[in-house]
């Protein structure tokens, strides 16, 4: 059997980042944390955490905060069941979820406020680009993911959440600038872009369907969809935005479409590990909900 008190310890201090910090949280002294993650060394026969400012687990230390992140779940859904056996005080037990940015800054921190109100949970949010939500499920990394991709990873169900359509548009006075003689792979190659990271690949899809070749793109980068928006309305570049979020934008004037008729569409999916509990169940409901009100029908 596992030692469940040591697994705690582990959990606590690559949640908290330090062994001091996981002392506190867990109520005991910074030498019963270290003396519990050694000892749970000594039986795994390797190093679980790596120590330092954070410290970071181990693979296989990561595999085991994934297992005690399960083991919470369960026991919450079970003592929802048999309310004797709750801890005192209602403990809460950490839910780790991933999503594209754009999805997050629209429809879906809506949801899982609502959800986190009246849940007895701890969401841990990692955002990623929404073709590599997937992989933080596929690694375990967390439970449940808003992600393109359609088929399930190993061990999670799927199911389509609609269409997140993404418009290219720029400010009137940009689009003067560096379109006045129109939009091909001449001037893309001339007019800088808005990039969210390195794994964006929506303005190079959306070029490649116009022009029918790769372009390669002068950009700027901005990890921030609401940066994005007070970009472009400063005419720093032109970038793809979620319609939703640009929509008042389009209708004043203040941002224009570069070729009007040409959206991109990106189907979203919501992808939950089966292992998990049933306060996954609450979370999907809040989801599917909310995709079925903020995204277009796939």
């Amino acid at each position: 059997m596992l030692d469940y008190a040591a697994l705690n310890a582990l959990a606590a201090v690559v949640r908290e980042g330090s062994f001091d910090r996981a002392a506190r949280a867990l109520h005991v002294t910074p030498s019963a944390i270290s003396q519990r993650i050694r000892l749970l060394e000594e039986r795994a026969g390797c190093a679980l955490v790596v120590r330092g400012q954070p410290c970071v687990p181990t693979e296989t230390g990561r595999r085991m905060c994934q297992h005690m992140d399960r083991v919470r779940l369960l026991e919450q859904e079970l003592t929802e069941g048999l309310p004797a056996m709750a801890p005192e005080g209602g403990a809460r037990v950490a839910l780790p979820v991933a999503v594209n940015a754009d999805s997050l800054a629209s429809w879906f921190a809506p949801a899982m406020a609502a959800y986190a109100a009246q849940a007895p949970v701890l969401i841990t949010l990692s955002v990623d680009d929404q073709d590599h939500t997937a992989e933080w499920l596929r690694t375990g990394a967390v439970l449940a993911a808003v992600t393109s991709t359609a088929r399930p990873a190993t061990g999670c169900n799927s199911q389509p959440l609609g269409v997140m359509r993404y418009l290219a548009a720029a400010s009137p006075a940009y689009v003067a600038r560096y379109f006045a003689a129109g939009v091909g792979a001449g001037s893309m190659a001339q007019a800088p872009s808005l990039l969210f990271n390195t794994k964006d690949e929506l303005q190079a899809t959306w070029v490649r369907r116009l022009c029918h070749r790769h372009v390669e793109l002068p950009r700027h980068t901005l990890p921030s969809p609401q940066a994005f928006v007070t970009a472009a309305l400063a005419g720093m570049g032109w970038g793809m935005f979620p319609e939703a979020m640009i929509a008042p934008h389009l209708a004043d004037g203040s941002l224009v479409e570069l070729v009007p008729g040409t959206p991109l569409d990106v189907p979203l999916h919501w992808q939950t590990a089966r292992a998990a509990s049933g306060l996954l169940d609450g979370l999907t409901r809040q989801i599917v909900a909310a995709a079925r009100a903020g995204l277009r029908p796939a």
